[in-house]
């Protein structure tokens, strides 16, 4: 199934900073999913957040597949540690942008949690034998 998401004119961008334990999920989330995009519903507000290796996109599930803002331009390499937030910027697409942002950030959080949560645990450790030993 091929979904496609459109946005208008950029209205305005601004430099934020997320916290670590948000980024690292998205990258750890993102690297286990195999795949191209990785699409979070954000179910308490009715969003859809679509991950790819360059943004990640918002758009209002209620509304038509316009994206309303995005998050672009992480920067993990400027941390001293994994602790440390990461900044990025946010582009918003839509004037309803800023009022989506004050809930956007805890509420995306919340939805990848679950999200993790639902995914399948894996078994533990892979045991790779190594052939008979020289002794």
């Amino acid at each position: 199934m091929l979904l496609r998401f459109e946005h208008g004119a950029e209205l305005e961008r601004e430099v934020r900073r997320l916290p670590a334990e948000h980024y690292n999920k998205i990258h750890l989330l993102f690297a286990r999913s195999h795949s191209d995009s990785l699409m979070i519903p954000i179910r308490g507000m009715q969003y859809l957040a679509v991950i790819d290796p360059e943004e990640i996109v918002f758009v209002d599930g209620q509304g038509p597949r316009s994206i309303e803002l995005a998050w672009r331009d992480f920067h993990p390499g400027g941390r001293e540690d994994l602790r440390t937030p990461v900044a990025y910027t946010c582009i918003y697409y839509e004037d309803k942008g800023h009022h989506t942002m004050v809930r956007l950030q805890g509420e995306f959080y919340r939805a990848l949690e679950l999200f993790e949560g639902r995914q399948a645990k894996s078994s533990g450790a892979t045991i790779t034998p190594l052939g008979p030993r020289g002794d």
